[in-house]
């Protein structure tokens, strides 16, 4: 559990000394960081069953620096570290990513330019005040910007939407170079972990986690430092390697034998807060719990860490799916066996939220059925935009009506059952933008709002409610409106506008589109509280889109939905005591 706490507490004094222009010292820390963070074994047991003497049996570590080990594993600090990182620029460590910038370049630039910070650099970059400086030049000051560019990207908030298929293809890529080169590894048990196999929203690096024996280790991490859209190699270790991808990415990959895969698979994926309470868990059951593995407390002895299963069985636990491991109160109701049974992607049924070439779509309305047909649905709604949408080629009422008459006409020949919908403009005072007459007509309607984001909360909770406690609204659709990157939810009141959904029958959307995850978890937790029901739609405009729906699955189960909770789960025969078109 502490070998990589020390590691990167050493790679930080080796950046330290470096920067202050200490000869060999900087080589040292940086050798014992690499040895403790390849080691195949926790650093606490080693210290635990030999004592110091233990800690100078791993290569790169003397009297020294065990000394320094044994007091972080006794108080949690080195108080000679301490004083070190007091005395350091703050931005010392950010700095000494930045390739091309070593620690004699950082030293001049602090005395001559006073360049202390990241921004420091960036903004003297932006000014040319390093191409005056003997030693940098024009050519350095280029290539200082795109080393910063570079940092940036890789160090930036990745949405879930690029991280997932990337994710993938880096372990298809890495699979197949094991499999196809002289290396000859097979790669059965390779996986995405941290909050990427969590699904948040948007996370770090990607990590990667493989099982392999220490024999076929290396091999795997020659098969990753030279794939074909590596552009960096950062670090290259027996159990850790980092890249970065020539698209920006930071990869890491750990490699770790097959006595420890679960237990590894477990400590990567949940979050901080979730393995410290799992961690705790264990020690009240006199265990002691590691990215090794668990061990007896006593003797030490290993008792699970093949499998994730086991590592919660043991401790006397539900297994816990991974999207619920944020300690939000997972850890005690899979004590109680109480977790819920999380919705899949075997139990949709349908997607509510299709649009099709009558609108920004860019299929026809005749592929985009096939195409849903072929995923094995039971039904769909196709719910184009409606008249206001006009940058969206908004259906004026006759193109709709015609839309209709294809639709009937379809249906003849398709098995699954074809929807007549819109997604309807919630307008500013909270009309919907088609009339009663023509509503009262639709099989589904999908209001949103698609204008306006600036009202006040007043306003907007004011606007979302009426459209609420209009009787022909079905779905709120993308109900808190924000857009990664580009706004953020309106100002609303979502406590009343749940308390309405709820009172009126309403369902919310989950929109699965990767640019929106509205609802996200953290809204979907409190909307069920309301006991409202959900849908998880795809929004899709192309036949591409409607394999969106796993994103939206993804935020569903953070948000702890089962399959009853989801009504496009339900037979079509269902449908209508959600929606309640006999009332009409």
């Amino acid at each position: 559990m502490k070998n990589r706490e020390i590691a990167e507490l050493f790679y930080e004094i080796a950046d330290i000394l470096e920067y202050q222009q200490v000869e060999w010292k900087p080589r040292a820390y940086r050798k014992a960081a690499q040895m403790i963070e390849n080691l195949g074994e926790d650093i606490e047991n080693i210290y635990a069953r030999e004592g110091k003497t233990g800690l100078t049996k791993i290569p790169g570590v003397g009297e020294s620096i065990a000394d320094h080990i044994a007091e972080y594993l006794e108080t949690g600090r080195v108080e000679k570290f301490e004083k070190l990182k007091g005395k350091a620029p703050s931005g010392t460590a950010e700095l000494m990513e930045i390739r091309g910038l070593g620690a004699k370049k950082m030293k001049k630039l602090a005395d001559t330019l006073g360049i202390r910070t990241l921004s420091d650099l960036k903004n003297a970059i932006a000014a040319h005040r390093l191409r005056r400086l003997d030693g940098f030049g024009e050519k350095s000051e280029k290539n200082l910007a795109k080393a910063i560019e570079q940092y940036e990207k890789s160090h930036a908030r990745i949405a879930l939407g690029k991280a997932l298929p990337l994710a993938e293809e880096v372990i298809s890529a890495l699979k197949s170079q094991c499999k196809n080169t002289t290396s000859k590894v097979d790669l059965s048990k390779i996986i995405y972990t941290g909050s990427l196999r969590r699904l948040k929203e948007t996370i770090g690096d990607i990590d990667i986690l493989a099982e392999a024996e220490k024999a076929e280790a290396l091999k795997v991490m020659d098969c990753f430092v030279s794939l074909q859209d590596v552009d960096q190699v950062i670090l290259k270790g027996n159990t850790k390697s980092s890249v970065i991808l020539r698209e920006g990415t930071a990869i890491d990959l750990r490699v770790v034998p097959p006595e420890s895969y679960g237990a590894a698979l477990q400590y990567f994926t949940g979050s901080k807060e979730h393995n410290i309470e799992l961690r705790n868990t264990a020690i009240k059951n006199g265990y002691k719990l590691s990215e090794y593995g668990l061990y007896l407390k006593e003797s030490g002895k290993q008792i699970a860490g093949r499998s994730e299963e086991e590592i919660y069985e043991k401790l006397g636990l539900a297994y816990i799916p991974p999207e619920l491991r944020e300690n939000r109160g997972e850890i005690k109701a899979a004590a109680k066996n109480a977790l819920p049974k999380l919705v899949e992607a075997g139990d949709i049924k349908g997607d509510f939220h299709i649009h099709t070439s009558y609108s920004e779509g860019k299929n026809s309305l005749k592929t985009m059925i096939e195409k849903a047909e072929a995923l094995g649905y039971e039904y769909i709604a196709i719910t184009d935009h409606s008249r206001s949408q006009k940058v969206a080629n908004g259906l004026e009422i006759e193109k709709l009506k015609a839309q209709w008459e294809e639709i009937d006409k379809l249906s003849k020949r398709f098995r699954i059952k074809i929807l007549k919908g819109s997604e309807v403009d919630i307008l500013r005072d909270g009309s919907l933008d088609y009339p009663d007459e023509i509503l009262k007509e639709l099989d589904i309607v999908v209001g949103g709002v698609h204008s306006g984001f600036a009202l006040p909360e007043r306003k907007m909770t004011e606007r979302i409610v009426t459209a609420l406690e209009n009787r022909y609204l079905d779905i709120l659709a993308h109900p808190s409106g924000r857009l990664f990157g580009k706004r953020e939810p309106y100002s609303a009141s979502f406590e009343k506008v749940f308390e309405v959904a709820a009172t009126n029958g309403k369902v919310l959307e989950i929109n699965s589109q990767p640019s929106r995850l509205d609802l996200n978890d953290e809204f979907i937790l409190r909307a069920k509280t309301f006991g409202l029901k959900f849908c998880i739609s795809t929004d899709s405009h192309s036949t591409t889109g409607l394999g969106l729906m796993r994103y939206g699955l993804g935020q569903a189960r953070r948000g702890w939905l089962e399959k009853e909770d989801v009504v496009n789960t339900y037979p079509y025969s269902r449908l209508n005591e959600i929606f309640k078109k006999h009332n009409r």
